[in-house]
């Protein structure tokens, strides 16, 4: 990931001190690209005889191409200029597709380059639907004039764009805080949508079959068969593998829940070979090294560490305080660009991690975000009345997942230079989990589904075979004269380590995934799994910071999104110091939750209306020790 930020068709005619303010306000997110800062001013007349520039300013973090891929990226014309802040994991495959004269002719080996050549070959319209990965782009066509600005579908990338104070110029930025100063309207770019300065309008160019709450998956199967199972392992390995292209030290996110478990299970199985080379090349940085932050007595550091011995990464345990943490919130807050009090609990922690992390020269980490949204995760889907129900609110959920978690792990990682990968928002995993029949992803009392996302967990679970020999998964067994001939291979090779060979890659090892007790270890929240202390201690600090006559006016002081705990009411007032300008409040989504719900969800109990507390914690009478399956 990177930082772009353009302004784009001015009508200021000192094109000098235009670019001076572009600078100025490309700079505030400098913490985004630390490696380079690349620039391209163009001036041109418009059909009308007015003279108008678009300014663009790349800020480089280096992951893919650190030599050579510095931006703006441009087309072999020069005409085409292209800034670009993700990656585009079929970049090689997208290339291909181009004439073989210019395929020869890239400048860079920049995952994002091959943007500037399809433009010249289809329209973006076109493409776009094809880039596989995360990204938030903008093109200009100097021959035209015209802009083309995109985001990827879900918004893992941030991405906002502003109206001038002083013209109508369009100003585009990752992060809001450049349009603070000198945009009238500040909004977030949609995900999944498209922008044309020459049609003035956006297009949604995501919507696949499920995106419509009503189109649900049913069958009359009442049992998980081992083919779709397998294709969930398939494609949440294959998830995975995509996200290691990278030529800089990375990592993996390690809380020691399910999510982040799986991938760094996966990590470690692909990580000693090459995956950009197909697995013919041995890596670069073949160990992994896993990531993980609490306080002392944190739930999910002692699981992090388990797994991290079962797997056998280089881990790297930090702890933080509750007075540490409180101490960074209005910095958080700076960074992360939000009011909303799940997302600053659980940022908080993960802003002092990416801090170390950086410290120790890593700039990619993969972690575990989104399948929660996805298979109904969070505890409060226990209470889903129907399949449709349930079904409905994994959508909502992930409709907005570029408001609350995407936000939070961009945001609070690049707030120090470090790019999250999250492999479960995957296009091609997503649609296969959400067009499973929402029956099978229900937690069902009395049933072995008695447990959330337990259809992932079954899918990754080898103990059910009473011999791995006997499982049908194709990478878990190997013959004898396999096992010979792929010695005979390494030892001609000088390979000394045939075990080092991923499965993945023809090495069929029988292995076992995760330890059983963290396969199935119930749903933590990040915010109360770094340590129930933490939650207690914000809430403490904010009944001592906000007075019971600052609540009760709340409304008055905050009219938009008012606040209903002082909690709420303190973070509130720290993002309206950052965010001065009036419209920045309404780029932040505010509804009543529980748990982490949409406001719809919190009609499914009558427990969850008189409450109104995020923490996973609240949903009573669900997190207890005998809702963990025992082998």
């Amino acid at each position: 990931m990177c930082g772009i930020f353009a302004i784009i068709d001015s009508t200021n005619e000192n094109t000098k001190k235009l670019r001076k303010i572009a600078v100025k306000e490309g700079q505030k997110i400098q913490h985004r690209g630390p490696d380079n800062m690349g620039i391209d001013v163009y001036e041109y007349t418009d059909e009308n005889g007015t003279k108008r520039s678009t300014i663009l300013i790349q800020q480089l973090l280096a992951i893919q191409d650190v030599i050579s891929g510095e931006q703006p990226l441009y087309d072999t014309t020069g005409e085409i200029v292209v800034i670009a802040n993700g990656e585009i994991y079929n970049h090689l495959e997208l290339k291909k597709l181009l004439p073989k004269e210019i395929q020869d002719q890239f400048k860079t080996a920049s995952d994002c380059e091959v943007i500037a050549h399809l433009y010249n070959i289809m329209r973006p319209e076109e493409f776009v639907e094809k880039l596989d990965g995360m990204f938030s782009f903008v093109i200009l066509d100097k021959k035209t004039g015209e802009c083309f600005i995109a985001r990827d579908p879900i918004g893992i990338t941030s991405l906002y764009y502003g109206t001038s104070l002083e013209d109508d110029s369009m100003w585009i930025s990752s992060e809001m805080k450049c349009l603070q100063e000198r945009c009238k309207v500040i909004k977030q770019f949609p995900p999944g949508h498209y922008y044309s300065t020459k049609t003035k309008e956006f297009v949604r160019y995501y919507e696949p079959v499920w995106w419509d709450e009503s189109n649900q998956t049913e069958t009359d199967e009442e049992t998980i068969g081992e083919d779709l199972l397998k294709k969930i392992r398939t494609g949440l390995e294959e998830a995975v593998k995509k996200r290691m292209m990278c030529n800089v030290p990375y990592g993996v996110l390690l809380s020691g829940g399910l999510d982040s478990s799986l991938v760094t299970s996966i990590c470690c199985q692909y990580a000693p070979l090459k995956v950009s080379t197909g697995g013919s090349k041995k890596a670069w940085f073949p160990t992994v090294h896993s990531f993980s932050i609490g306080l002392k007595e944190s739930p999910d550091l002692a699981k992090a560490r388990e797994v991290a011995d079962f797997l056998g990464t280089i881990h790297h345990e930090f702890y933080f305080t509750p007075q540490q943490g409180i101490d960074v919130i209005p910095d958080v807050i700076k960074h992360i660009e939000t009011y909303d009090v799940t997302t600053i609990r659980a940022s908080t922690p993960m802003f002092i991690l990416s801090r170390k992390i950086k410290a120790m020269g890593i700039k990619m980490v993969l972690s575990g975000e989104g399948i929660d949204e996805a298979l109904g995760g969070y505890l409060y889907f226990h209470k889903a009345p129907t399949p449709d129900d349930f079904h409905r609110e994994t959508v909502r959920k992930l409709k907005l997942l570029n408001y609350f978690d995407c936000l939070r792990a961009n945001k609070s990682s690049m707030s120090f230079g470090v790019e999250v990968r999250v492999p479960f928002l995957d296009e091609e995993f997503l649609n296969t989990i959400m067009t499973l029949p929402p029956k099978f992803k229900m937690v069902k009392k009395g049933t072995d589904q008695k447990i959330e996302k337990y259809i992932l967990r079954k899918a990754f679970d080898t103990s059910r075979y009473e011999s791995l020999k006997d499982t049908p998964w194709e990478p878990f067994l190997r013959t004898d004269d396999e096992e010979s001939n792929n010695s005979n291979d390494n030892n001609n090779n000088n390979n000394d380590d045939e075990n080092n060979s991923p499965p993945g890659y023809g090495n069929k090892i029988p292995r076992t995934y995760l330890p059983h007790s963290v396969l199935y270890r119930q749903k933590e929240q990040f915010s109360d799994g770094v340590g129930y202390n933490w939650i207690d201690t914000i809430q403490a600090h904010a009944d001592e910071t906000v007075t019971d006559e600052e609540l009760e006016n709340a409304e008055i002081t905050f009219p938009v999104n008012t606040p209903k705990t002082k909690e709420a009411y303190w973070y509130r007032t720290l993002f309206n110091e950052a965010f001065p300008n009036k419209s920045s409040r309404y780029t932040v989504h505010w509804e009543d939750s529980i748990a982490c719900s949409t406001s719809i969800a919190i009609e499914w109990d009558e427990s969850f209306k008189n409450q109104n507390d995020p923490s996973g914690r609240a949903v009573l009478g669900v997190h207890v020790d005998d809702l963990i399956l025992k082998k």
